[in-house]
């Protein structure tokens, strides 16, 4: 066999393309959830604390270089050691939407498949004339 005829038949098996379109949805989808958290829910959490940007929320754990304005970025690119925590914390909530919204739609997910893969419970059949038969034999005999 070639390779180039193993290869087609590798790139389209089911869950070679399968992984390939969830890898495309996944990306597409975390620029949804990236949006959700910065524009929606990050105003929310900082209208209950007061601050509307964790990412400039920092330690300096070094010296800065005289001029060198006290923002995040800026430090970070003068090579300032820098205990970036509001930024975990964007970064963590941003994870935990992405986790819950993943698990909402896998649970529906599996719920529609166990539905579907469950055909409804058919009425027993009825037997067949001579297991009733033998059975009348049975109980008459019994009497």
């Amino acid at each position: 066999m070639s390779i180039a005829k193993e290869f087609r038949e590798f790139a389209i098996k089911g869950n070679v393309v399968d992984l390939a379109v969830g890898v495309i949805i996944g990306a597409a989808f975390s620029k949804i959830v990236d949006s959700l958290v910065k524009d929606l829910v990050m105003p929310l959490v900082s209208l209950v604390t007061g601050r509307l940007d964790f990412s400039n929320l920092f330690v300096v754990l070094g010296a800065i270089p005289p001029g060198t304005p006290r923002t995040l970025a800026d430090l970070t690119r003068a090579g300032v050691p820098v205990f970036a925590w509001g930024n975990f914390i964007t970064v963590l909530v941003n994870f935990l939407i992405l986790a819950l919204v993943i698990f909402v739609m896998v649970r529906q997910i599996n719920r529609l498949r166990r539905a579907s893969a469950e055909p409804p419970a058919a009425a027993p059949a009825a037997p067949a004339e001579d297991i009733v038969l033998l059975r009348e034999i049975r109980d008459s005999l019994k009497r």
